[in-house]
């Protein structure tokens, strides 16, 4: 099929027969094709190449990289396509300004998803994509997702013309250095709508935009009196009341839209010729510069999603999810309509959630902060403040070199918001320390700086998150390729920016989770990614604390597998360490800590005074960290959990070998931990599993596990393509097998083929996440479809939550007809039974007791209601414990 024809003649041309200059805008002349070198080639693939304007260089490679992938597909329509990816990878590889990408979509009759999939395809096949390649499709796919979801909400005012969507791409190409942020896009696409509403006819607006729209400042002169020079027109005044109309119908923050407005969306302004139109830049003036930004971007014409391009349709699949959400909870009752969960709307909920929960915090310390600081032995308040100061400057201009210049305010508020959470989450852990030991005297920690810095840095990601979406660096853990140049503010760019350890981070994590009061789900999953990024690599770069830490347990006497006894495999991942625990930690030989039981504990802890022991003692105990102890816990049970998944996928068939291989792995991990500096846990892993299938003869090829490997959650390429093999040299996974893992461990390994083969390590019991969810719906025992989930805030309407596709109940608000009662319970009747495992395969099992509610409107606070509830509880306990 021949690409659907723009509505717009004047960039029509320029799309489909892109001339030379225009396609290679760093350029002034781009070679022509020379058709004599190419006659080894098909000639359809030679037309795609001359009609995309590539050289002879990158049609000689593209059709090399061609020949090595065309066997595994056989239809002719898709060998086409085909080419159109083979192209792309390698112009991106080499660096060359020969087509955008949309012109290559349009080439092949594919959109941006297809594409994507269809590289992505050549990868998981022959492993064919370089990192450069990867990451510049993932930023495309990204900048794809966020454009869409952009347009779909502008869709919505598509009568405010064509020109102020050209206008607004246009704006967050040139005043946003990360244009992909959804949330400041969108706000930047707010600013925009703000400028064309009013200064459209009144006539062709609806409420409540009518209501809100101002006349246009007028010309301080007439047209008469006008020079032949005109000059520039003033810079149009923000309508405060349009613009917080627009902010209240789209959920937005209207402070932080002025800001976005009052620098980057005027300093846009300002760069735009006005001069032919007080009101309005023409159209073709806006088309003609958004052009040539486009083509010199080489990635996605925006203006295509204007005009319903096929290339750049969102997928049905996505569109079904949407449309399938159920706008009511039953058809006969007046229940609130549910609106859909469009990206943008999940955005400004989440960050509408956190603002809302930070209400009653304020910039400075609460009157019950303040007094935590004066008990202090040392009043830590001015040091406090003093830090704040100098992490505030840090952060507001990491954070514009990231984003961009003019949004530096926007740091600057980010920011603030991070310090309210900061002395909220501060509050709450004192409390509960308080509480735990029974004392007002916290002048270590409040004094300790690391803390501090900790607390802020946890407090800003979720900050940083909540309005950027929980996206992590997928690279990054050696220096292997990579751009230095610093375009996103994704986990671990906190780390960095405050030149933070990433060990000292983890310490703070699970505690500013427990006292954080309104943490929501997803920020709970993004806390605990990070704290997996940094036990898998970050922590362990060159220079970490954590080697300093092992290497101080072997210096001290204590061996190093006594970091974590293996005993202690078995049992769940419990421990009553507090961040105040993990802090105060003993980092050098020489201390000991009380034990948990010990009456002193209470004063020694609360003091933060570490006792030091004569060695000459009885019973001496080496020095244990209890930061470091929990570490290697977790890290056991993560390298467990990604070890039992791979062989899942590659080993069902050996179920033996899975023990065997976590026993080296283990093994590595406690004694040869330095195999992990600059490298990644899952490259000793996959190292583990080939040594032990080599040494039991099982047949399993690196590339084999490679393969699945990839199907495994949050992984990267760059984990099996360059690993670490000596200093500043880096290749494969199978060289580093080979020189230095099989090296190091060949004595250790060759013992498992042997009669005699070292005692396998305990299996880890694998643990739901140490991290409640409180906020999460929770089933009701003995049923089979009853939750209840808490109330989250009292501002938050039920319609937003969870479960949207069956009735929803909030206990304490208006309930209506009795009669929903008995729905209820009739949708827990008519519900398919479940039953409880036995440890007895073959007997009968015995089904749940569903839960009842009393339909006769009988109070909860009745007697005989509470002791009937009662005797049912304590009859399933005991046959609970039966079985």
């Amino acid at each position: 099929m021949p690409p659907k024809k723009r509505s717009s003649g004047a960039t029509q041309s320029k799309e489909l027969k892109p001339s030379a200059e225009g396609a290679s805008p760093d350029k002034k002349e781009s070679p022509e094709l020379n058709l004599k070198k190419h006659r080894d080639k098909d000639a359809e693939f030679v037309t795609l190449c001359k009609s995309l304007h590539v050289t002879d260089l990158v049609c000689d490679r593209a059709w090399v990289l061609w020949k090595t992938v065309q066997d595994s597909t056989d239809e002719v329509t898709v060998q086409k396509k085909l080419w159109g990816a083979c192209l792309f990878v390698t112009a991106t590889d080499m660096d060359a300004s020969c087509f955008t990408f949309t012109q290559v979509l349009k080439a092949v009759n594919l959109s941006v998803k297809q594409f994507v999939a269809l590289v992505k395809k050549l990868d998981v096949n022959l492993d064919t994509i370089s990192t450069k390649v990867n990451s510049a499709l993932a930023r495309l796919e990204k900048k794809y997702d966020v454009m869409l979801a952009l347009y779909q909400r502008f869709e919505k005012e598509r009568d405010t013309m064509r020109s102020c969507w050209t206008m607004f791409l246009l704006a967050k190409g040139r005043a946003l250095q990360m244009d992909d942020d959804l949330v400041i896009s969108f706000q930047l696409l707010l600013c925009t709508l703000e400028l064309f509403i009013k200064r459209c006819p009144s006539e062709l607006l609806q409420a409540p935009y009518t209501v809100s729209k101002v006349q246009s400042p007028p010309t301080r002169t007439s047209r008469r009196n006008q020079s032949r020079a005109k000059p520039r027109p003033p810079e149009p005044e923000v309508d405060v009341q349009l613009l917080e109309t627009l902010c209240k119908e789209n959920d937005c923050n209207t402070e932080e839209v002025k800001n976005v407005y009052q620098t980057s969306f005027s300093a846009f302004l300002d760069s735009l010729d006005l001069s032919r139109s007080p009101d309005f830049p023409q159209v073709n003036d806006l088309d003609q510069q958004y052009e040539e930004h486009y083509l010199k971007s080489r990635d996605i014409d925006g203006r295509l999603f204007f005009d319903g391009d096929e290339t750049v349709l969102a997928p049905k699949l996505e569109i079904t999810q949407v449309e399938r959400t159920p706008k009511k909870n039953l058809p006969d009752e007046d229940a609130v309509l549910i609106p859909p969960q469009t990206p943008i709307r999940a955005a400004m909920t989440s960050i509408q959630q956190l603002r809302g929960g930070l209400i009653s915090s304020g910039d400075q310390p609460s009157t019950i902060l303040t007094t935590y600081f004066k008990n202090c032995t040392v009043d830590p308040t001015q040091d406090i403040q003093k830090r704040l100061e100098t992490l505030e400057q840090v952060f507001s201009q990491r954070f514009a070199q990231a984003v961009g210049p003019r949004c530096a305010v926007l740091g600057k508020q980010r920011f603030t918001l991070g310090v309210r959470l900061y002395y909220r989450v501060m509050e709450e852990l004192l409390k509960s320390e308080e509480k735990r030991l029974s004392v007002q005297n916290f002048s270590k920690l409040l004094n300790d700086s690391t803390f501090h810095t900790s607390l802020l840095a946890c407090a800003l990601e979720v900050v940083m998150a909540t309005y950027g979406g929980s996206s992590f660096k997928t690279g990054g853990y050696n220096s292997a390729g990579g751009d230095p140049a610093e375009t996103d503010v994704c986990f671990p760019w906190i780390l960095d920016t405050f030149s933070l350890a990433a060990f000292d981070f983890y310490k703070v994590i699970e505690s500013f989770i427990k006292a954080f009061p309104t943490v929501t789900k997803d920020i709970i999953k993004h806390l605990e990614t990070c704290e997996n990024l940094i036990m898998e690599r970050i922590a362990w770069r060159t220079g970490s604390l954590l080697f300093e830490l092992l290497k101080q347990e072997c210096e001290s006497g204590a061996a190093v597998e006594q970091v974590e006894t293996t005993a202690s495999f078995a049992q769940p991942l419990q421990h009553n360490h507090t961040a105040a625990d993990l802090y105060l930690s003993p980092v050098r030989p020489g201390l000991r800590i009380l034990p948990p039981d010990s009456p002193a504990t209470s004063t020694s802890q609360a003091s933060s005074q570490a006792t030091t022991q004569p060695a000459s003692q009885s019973s001496p105990r080496h020095p244990k960290s209890n930061s470091l102890s929990l570490f290697y816990k977790k890290l056991y049970r993560l390298a467990y959990m990604r070890l039992k998944t791979l062989c899942s996928y590659l080993l069902s068939s050996h179920p033996e070998l899975e023990p065997i291989i976590w026993t080296l792995f283990q093994y590595t991990l406690q004694h040869e931990y330095e195999l992990m500096k600059d490298r990644h846990l899952d490259q000793l892993m996959m190292s583990a599993m080939y040594a032990i299938c080599k040494v039991k003869s099982v047949d399993l090829r690196f590339k084999t596990i490679v393969t699945a490997y990839k199907n495994l959650p949050n992984t990267n390429q760059e984990t099996f393509k360059n690993v670490l093999i000596s200093e500043g040299h880096y290749d494969s996974i199978i060289v580093f097998y080979n020189q230095v893992f099989m090296q190091k461990l060949k004595t250790n390994i060759l013992q498992y083929a042997s009669n005699r083969p070292p005692t396998l390590s305990p299996i880890p019991q694998i643990p739901r996440s140490p991290y409640k969810f409180p906020n999460s719906p929770l089933r009701v025992p003995g049923s089979n479809n009853v939750y209840v989930s808490p109330l989250k805030s009292p501002r938050m309407s039920p319609s937003i939550m969870t479960p949207r596709s069956r009735m929803l109940v909030s206990i304490g608000e208006s309930f209506g007809l009795s009669n929903r009662f008995q729905k209820i319970n009739q949708m827990v009747n008519n519900s398919d039974r479940s039953f409880k495992r036995t440890h007895d395969l073959g007997s009968t099992p015995k089904p749940l007791k569903r839960l009842r509610f009393d339909v006769d409107g009988q109070d909860e606070a009745d007697g005989s209601t509470r002791s009937r509830m009662q005797e049912q509880k304590m009859k399933e306990d005991a046959e609970s414990k039966k079985e």
